[in-house]
């Protein structure tokens, strides 16, 4: 019996080997990385344009063996676990440096010149050292993609305000020891500093190392939260109907891949309503920050310590209030004016930082 069961699950394998296309490129473009393009099954470049999902891998798969990139990630779960896209998947190798927002952008052009891509959707997901390459293309680039998910990494780039213009989903362990979740956390609140983050899901996914966000690349809704998203979206809302916690990465997600359905665009879903206040005020899970702070630098938990939180500042901009400040930032008008040494009638002026934290 047990035969039988591993002779069809050779055959399921071998399948979808067969049926989602998978093509190396060493050389092609010039200033880039060597890379992989997937196809799905049947496709041709005269079918209706597809997606493109751009995969940025960790630094253990950094190398010269491009074999390297379909060890976990997009092109491993549609190998070797039944993924099932709809869409095209551009994977490139990092040789073993920092990812390049540039060179990725050559690679996406690439792409999209000699294949039918739906250019109102593409998307970017990357874990570790890709997550990291994930905010810093993403922040460079933003008119450019879709939507982004962003895996426990962090962020190099000067200037974070522009990840405020896209959906993007910005996933880390608290127990995380290769890449503290404070990585995350400090991008999170750089984006907070340049104005309201609408666009942001922020979840630190409690008790959860660093290779256990790894699974994220085999759920199906990882997909199809980046598919509820197009450049075309009024507002470029994000979708804050999915979730992912620490329960759903327990799930037995291989299994789950082998029996799902090809996962492709719903156009019959609407756009994301855009998010109210209430909405996006408390991202943050309901752990404790100075706590998520604290394991991020290595430290133990002292459940009866609480460390001083770090000083953060927020320029002012139009329209800026004392109340939408506060809210923003999830503290009060009464604290905002102890800290700047303000009545609650003080003129805020244009361009001005004051103290929030």
């Amino acid at each position: 019996m047990k035969r039988i069961i591993f002779f069809l699950l050779f055959i399921s394998t071998a399948f979808f080997l067969s049926a989602q296309q998978l093509k190396s490129f060493k050389g092609k473009v010039s200033d880039a990385y060597n890379f992989w393009i997937c196809t799905p099954e049947g496709y041709s470049k005269a079918d209706s344009a597809k997606p493109l999902v751009v995969f940025l891998h960790g630094r253990s798969l950094c190398g010269r063996d491009l074999n390297r990139v379909r060890r976990y990630g997009p092109l491993n779960a549609i190998e070797k676990h039944g993924l099932k896209l709809d869409a095209i998947v551009l994977a490139p190798q990092n040789p073993g440096s920092s990812w390049r927002p540039d060179k990725v952008m050559r690679l996406v052009e690439w792409t999209k010149s000699r294949y039918n891509i739906d250019t109102s959707r593409i998307y970017l997901i990357g874990m570790s050292l890709g997550g990291y390459g994930t905010i810093d293309v993403a922040g460079t680039y933003p008119g450019c993609f879709a939507a982004a998910m962003a895996l426990c990494g962090g962020g190099t780039i000067k200037d974070y305000c522009g990840l405020n213009e896209l959906p993007l989903w910005i996933l880390h362990g608290t127990a995380d020891r290769a890449v503290g979740v404070g990585a995350s956390q400090r991008v999170v609140d750089a984006m907070r500093s340049c104005g309201e983050s609408r666009r942001l899901i922020w979840t630190p996914l409690k008790g959860a190392n660093h290779g256990r966000l790894a699974r994220i690349f085999y759920l199906p809704e990882t997909y199809r939260w980046l598919f509820a998203h197009s450049l075309a979206d009024t507002n470029r809302a994000v979708d804050r109907t999915f979730s992912i916690t620490t329960e759903t990465l327990n799930r037995k997600v291989y299994r789950e891949l082998l029996r799902s359905e090809m996962i492709a665009v719903d156009y019959t879903r609407g756009a994301p309503a855009p998010s109210s206040p209430s909405d996006y005020a408390d991202q943050e899970d309901d752990g404790d920050t100075a706590r998520v702070a604290s394991a991020a630098l290595g430290d133990e938990e002292q459940p009866a310590v609480r460390k001083e939180p770090e000083k953060q500042y927020y320029k002012i901009r139009k329209g800026d209030t004392l109340s939408s400040i506060a809210r923003r930032h999830h503290t009060t008008v009464k604290a905002l004016c102890r800290l700047n040494g303000m009545k609650a009638d003080t003129t805020l002026r244009v361009g001005k930082r004051i103290r929030v934290r």
